[in-house]
């Protein structure tokens, strides 16, 4: 039976030990963004790749710089697991973030030894991945019934807290990489990281520590397993058979490729057992039932759809990562408007300084969706559903990257283009970020029954590595003398063409993900008052 809710205290104040956690949160976020955004920069000049023809050094520093992003999001797996499995939340969010600590030493001492330099990325990768998943989880855990009413508030703070971060991380720590190098520019993200810590341990005694939970024995792998090796009499196996075929083509794809590029061959790996997995397991998943109870097997199956909606955003993220790679090399070729009275050349003197744009916009762009744009097109008869805010997400980050295929073709005609055109297609994609990222975790739990809600955050956080992963593939595919010449025959340069390619590949899964939003089942699995 039921408990009843727990009477809510209107006059409840904000639980004590949230500050801590706001403030964790800010300067861990500022850090972070410190160093991912002056990451390319740096490398592109640094003596880290001054072992490659500089023709090169440009492709080499984003192929780093998305391997680094792939390891952000693909930690917070090991983060959760250990999380929940072992250490709980604080002790696994307190011993990562030492962790990340040394990261950031690494980049800061080790500017100029590849192994050094590296190690840091791993270990910042592994301490920012790990803890993704449970500072905000944990934030949660600091509320009971009778106070949840404050819980949107301190969301709603923590990703105010994430964006301030963000942006004075990305209009600051250019300028210090250009004015003072990279030992300053990467220890001042280290320092913060370390008040973060600091602060987060400061509230060790007033948190509320849930401990971690026994496994599962209805959890969203087990059901999956059974129902691809149970076997029903008189019926065949072909969603197990399905599942042996992926493993064999990820073998493969490991054979051949791990030598070659081991972050690829690992992920296409990955990404062909997922997929074989999640198909057979929808082919015979009324094998499960009365091993594991209908709400485990109905929420697999709600699971397994959401996947598809997963796999549909990972353009989105292959287009929006590369703000911080691909347009930072685009802007370094641009003209700042020095000249113009309204550019304020006093702070803006780097490209990637652009990138403060996003979380600016950010915070501009969401509180006008939602008190302007959506209520105007309710007004119209347009109904502002989810699914259809992320398909248009989807379709702008293609349009921003259209844009910026354009001032491409100017810069490489000889045109002196101002880098204040930047604006416009980073106004796209952030308008796309603010329809798709919010609104993707909002679906997602809502799709999910409870037992499976920390299954969807982990597809979630993966499909960003996924979408990064594209990117690895895509400049992979174009040091081949066989694709270079074609894009030759295009007119166009490497750049452009590959600013237009995945425009275009944004827009065509737009396409592909109206058609499956228009055949998708919505649920509803929100907790009952």
């Amino acid at each position: 039976m039921t408990a009843p809710d727990a009477p809510v205290d209107r006059d409840a104040r904000l639980p004590r030990q949230i500050p801590y956690i706001i403030g964790n949160e800010g300067c861990e976020r500022f850090s972070f963004y410190g160093m991912r955004n002056i990451l390319v920069p740096f490398l592109v000049s640094s003596l880290l790749l001054a072992y490659l023809p500089e023709s090169e050094r440009d492709g080499a520093a984003k192929d780093i710089f998305h391997t680094f992003v792939i390891g952000v999001y693909f930690f917070p797996l090991l983060g959760g697991w250990i999380s929940d499995r072992w250490f709980g939340k604080y002790n696994t969010v307190f011993w990562l973030s030492l962790v990340y600590c040394a990261g950031h030493a690494c980049l800061a001492l080790f500017e100029d030894s590849r192994g050094g330099f590296y190690t840091g990325l791993f270990l910042i990768a592994l301490g920012s991945g790990g803890i993704k998943p449970l500072v905000s989880a944990f934030v949660g855990d600091q509320f009971d019934r009778s106070n949840k009413h404050l819980a949107k508030v301190v969301y709603d703070a923590f990703y105010w807290i994430i964006n301030f971060g963000s942006f004075f991380a990305s209009l600051l720590m250019p300028l210090f990489l250009r004015e003072y190098g990279p030992s300053v520019a990467f220890g001042i993200p280290g320092v913060l990281m370390f008040i973060a810590t600091v602060v987060f341990w400061s509230g060790r005694n007033k948190y509320v520590h849930v401990p971690p939970a026994p496994p599962d024995p209805h959890s969203f792998l087990r059901v999956v397993r059974t129902a691809l090796f149970a076997h029903a009499p008189g019926q065949g196996r072909g969603g197990l058979v399905v599942f042996g075929l992926s493993v064999v083509l990820a073998a493969a794809a490991l054979a051949w490729l791990v030598r070659d590029d081991f972050v690829i061959a690992v992920l296409l790996a990955l990404g062909l057992l997922m997929a074989g997995g999640g198909i057979g397991a929808s082919m015979q998943l009324e094998r499960a039932r009365g091993v594991h109870p209908a709400q485990a097997v109905e929420g697999v199956r709600a699971v397994l759809r959401v996947l598809i909606v997963f796999a549909l955003v990972t353009p989105f993220w292959s287009l929006f990562d590369q703000k911080a790679s691909t347009w930072v090399i685009q802007g370094g070729a641009m003209t700042m408007p020095h000249d113009q009275w309204w550019w304020p050349s006093w702070l803006v003197k780097a490209p990637a300084q652009m990138q403060a744009l996003n979380p600016l916009l950010v915070m501009l762009l969401i509180p006008f969706n939602n008190m302007v744009l959506f209520p105007l097109l309710r007004r119209m008869g347009i109904a502002v559903t989810s699914l259809r805010r992320m398909g248009a997400g989807i379709g702008f980050s293609g349009l921003a990257w259209i844009v910026a295929g354009l001032l491409q073709l100017a810069i490489d005609g000889g045109d002196a283009v101002s880098i204040a055109w930047q604006i416009a297609p980073y106004a796209l994609l952030t308008l796309g970020e603010v329809l798709v990222s919010a609104t993707g975790l909002e679906f997602a739990y809502s799709q999910a029954p409870p037992s499976m809600k920390g299954a969807i955050m982990s597809f979630w956080m993966l499909s960003v590595s996924y979408g990064n992963l594209w990117v690895l593939i895509t400049n992979a595919a174009v040091r081949n003398d066989a694709v270079t010449a074609r894009i030759a025959e295009t007119g166009m340069t490497e750049n452009a063409f590959l600013m237009f390619f995945f425009a275009a590949f944004a827009l065509v899964v737009t396409l592909v993900f109206a058609w499956y939003a228009r055949r998708y089942p919505m649920q509803e699995h929100y907790r009952t008052a």
